[in-house]
């Protein structure tokens, strides 16, 4: 029976034929060879470097959330030569780790000279056997997008402001009161607090799980950054890259994503967060241990900004106090020339602001026939006094390090770097004490940076300064200094006294000069016009003054001609405009036009009579909003103009004949609300009139309808009848009564 059923079985094999069956139903196994890589731009080496390009490659990886290890790597050698073949194969594991370290370090430059490209081991196959035959790609729909510039195109020519109030933002169009209107608002907007990009580009807001910036006239996100809990950011000064700060360390948790744009296991610990714009990628992270080795008390003062920019975007440095300065190249973020500046003791530094005609000159062609360089970058930093070194104030070149000149300073307390805006100028505010130790005194150290050898002029003042600004594209400065006993250590109620002084250029005795002093002041702030000339002076942050003073400093000149040598009567064109006052007012900020100031009293400094008010350059109030739980205003910056130094030339020359077609618009701006008030008068009028005559007619009809009816009835009218009485004064008698 078993032989017979084992007979049956195998006849049946063989006369049947499976193989179409297994061809529709057959499973094509895994080769293995999608999970891995080729990476070409590996540097050429021997195999005594091996275990060190092996690490650095490995560690490249892991930064950009591809981790892999060194055993995951495949060198091929040419044993001929005794070297690589300067192509590596990696194995990711899976097919998705290959496909997302792929494209994360497609185009990653390695180092100076070597540039990973990378492609999958299955894409070789693929592309050998390609068809060549060519086949025209569908072309996609246009689908065109929003001008994250286009309120400049205004034609109106109106600034924008955000205001922050509760739970609501709102961004405002600003221009003469008929064309106040509200552009935008939203919501539940931000959880912390908003800011504009530096040149308005973007408007960021700050959520618990990072940051999200937007733009364009439908206010649509642009980029977000994931930083869980931040707190502060800062943008570079061209807007191509953004810093992120959080108290709370970096923690990647294990289901968290991977990618460019997200954390790595490298960056847990870290506080700051380095990320490009255009593309969302981190860049680098760094702690915020700078302080570690300092005074206990001093961890708790973090300086912000952090992170200090170059004007363009090509340099990022960090200082660790007492120590060095580093310097990041950008985009790579790598350490420039692989070494910081070693400066024992170094306290801070400051980059020089590149001025209108530097940033032109960076984007002509250099003529290298010629022999013309373009302007390096310059730093300036200070180190205090070390045993019988004493203090010092640097400027350097950047990247070529070439210290450019030193002022040594004596019984130094402290040092505060000012930069002119344009880089003419940097003054160098100077706390000094006595050497007893017992009074402070100031000094400003002023370098003239344009001119041959760095000259520095010395302005010597007995008081303590507190606050020193300079004027927009000018020569002048203005400071607050006190010498009132109560500045150490001011009680509740008490407002410290205070003078203003301005100083200005003498070009005929190369030395800053005593403009004018106002005395016994409670001003405590200077804000400068971004055009220069007007400066309010105002008393911010007490709580028994609040004062603004509106000042002209060129009240006698049309207008301000530059170069010129003023030899009559110095400050005798500052004069004062107007005085105002806002209670509680905690920020003072210009428009970029220089025509408009915001003052407002936020509800993160106090809770009484919260609001804004804006003013004109001469301190008449504009509007004035009281608003409970207001907390933020901040003009919307404007970027650099785009006509060039002729055109703004022609534009000043031929001001009166573009004046007037701003006259004719308000002209028939005023006769449009003129004709609008008398429009809306007549159709009062014409209101009145038609409901006086269907009265008319109601009454009308009434009396005919009653008439009617009467005269249908038959009644027989009835007769009034009028009694008149007449009274006659037939004598009249006065007569004086005597009491």
């Amino acid at each position: 029976m078993a032989s017979l059923n084992g007979t049956s079985h195998n006849s049946i094999d063989d006369e049947l034929d499976f193989s179409d069956i297994e061809a529709k139903y057959r499973v094509d196994f895994d080769d293995g060879f999608d999970s891995i890589i080729v990476v070409d731009g590996v540097p050429v080496i021997d195999r005594s470097k091996l275990d060190k390009l092996l690490a650095k490659i490995s560690k490249e990886f892991s930064r950009k959330g591809a981790v892999i290890k060194q055993d995951d790597i495949f060198v091929p050698w040419d044993d001929n030569a005794g070297k690589s073949k300067g192509f590596i194969f990696v194995d990711l594991g899976n097919p998705d780790a290959a496909a997302f370290a792929a494209g994360a370090m497609n185009g990653h430059p390695f180092d100076a000279k070597h540039t990973f490209r990378i492609n999958r081991f299955t894409d070789v196959e693929r592309y050998a056997s390609i068809d060549e035959t060519y086949v025209e790609p569908a072309v996609e729909e246009y689908r065109p997008k929003e001008h994250l510039r286009a309120w400049l195109a205004d034609s109106q020519g109106r600034d924008q402001y955000v205001t922050y109030r509760g739970d609501d933002v709102e961004i405002h169009w600003h221009g003469k009161p008929s064309q106040c209107e509200i552009a935008y608002a939203k919501k539940n907007w931000t959880e912390l607090y908003a800011s504009w990009s530096p040149l308005g580009t973007y408007f960021a807001t700050l959520f618990r799980q990072g940051v999200r910036l937007w733009g364009g006239p439908s206010w649509e996100p642009q980029h977000r950054f994931a930083h869980p809990l931040v707190k502060l950011i800062d943008f570079s000064p061209c807007e191509n890259y953004i810093v992120t700060w959080s108290h709370d360390p970096i923690s990647v948790p294990a289901n968290l994503p991977q990618g460019p744009e997200f954390f790595s296991p490298e960056d847990e610990g870290n506080n700051i967060a380095v990320w490009e714009i255009k593309s969302g990628h981190l860049l680098r992270t760094f702690p915020t241990t700078a302080y570690e080795n300092e005074d206990p008390a001093m961890k708790k003062q973090m300086q912000w900004p952090a992170l200090k920019w170059s004007s363009d975007d090509k340099f990022v440095a960090r200082v660790t106090p007492g120590q060095h300065i580093s310097v990041y190249e950008l985009p790579t973020m790598g350490l420039h020339d692989k070494k910081s500046l070693k400066i024992e003791g170094v306290v801070d530094f400051e980059w020089c602001p590149h001025g209108e005609k530097d940033k032109e000159d960076a984007e002509k062609p250099v003529k290298a026939e010629k022999g013309v360089k373009k302007r390096e970058n310059m730093l300036a930093y200070w180190t205090p006094e070390v045993a019988n070194q004493p203090a010092r104030v640097t400027l350097i070149n950047f990247p070529s390090r070439t210290v450019l000149r030193q002022k040594n300073l004596f019984n130094v307390t402290e040092c505060k770097l000012h930069w002119q805006n344009q880089g003419d100028f940097l003054c160098v505010k100077v706390d000094r004490h006595t050497k007893t130790k017992k009074s402070i005194f100031c000094n400003l150290e002023i370098f003239r940076v344009r001119e041959k050898d760095y000259p520095v002029e010395v302005v010597e003042l007995k008081d303590t300064v507190t606050d020193f600004s300079w004027e927009p594209k000018g020569e002048r400065f203005a400071i607050v200094s006190s010498n009132d006993p109560n500045l150490g250590n001011p009680g509740p109620g008490i407002t410290i006294k205070t003078d203003i002084s301005f100083y200005q250029l003498d070009r005929t005795k190369n030395d800053f000069k005593l403009l004018r002093t106002l005395t016994s002041r409670t001003s405590n702030t200077i804000r400068w016009s971004p055009r220069g000339r007007h400066v309010v002076l105002a008393t911010v942050g007490s709580s028994t003054k609040s004062e603004l003073e509106f000042w002209d400093l060129d009240f006698n000149t049309e207008e301000r001609r530059e170069g010129q040598n003023v030899k009559e009567e110095w400050g005798s064109g500052i004069q004062q405009l107007g005085s105002a006052d806002h209670y509680g007012v905690t920020d003072v900020e210009w428009d970029p036009s220089g025509r408009y100031l915001a003052t407002s009293a936020s509800a993160w400094r106090h809770t009484l009579e919260n609001g804004y008010a804006i003013w004109d350059f001469r301190g008449q109030e504009l509007e004035k909003h009281i608003l409970d739980r207001f907390k933020q205003f901040i003009w919307r910056p404007r970027p650099r103009s785009l006509l060039t130094k002729e055109q703004q030339r022609q534009v000043r020359k031929n001001l009166r004949e573009y004046s007037r077609a701003f006259d004719e618009e308000d002209a028939a701006e005023e006769s449009n609300v003129s004709a609008e008030l008398i429009a809306h008068r007549k159709r009062l009028l014409d209101e009145w009139n038609a409901w006086r005559a269907r009265c008319k007619r109601d009454i009308a009809e009434e009396k005919r309808s009653r008439g009617q009816k009467l005269n249908g009835e038959h009644h027989e009218e009835e007769k009034e009848e009028i009694e008149e009485w007449i009274d006659e004064v037939i004598e009249q008698i006065e007569e004086e009564v005597v009491e």
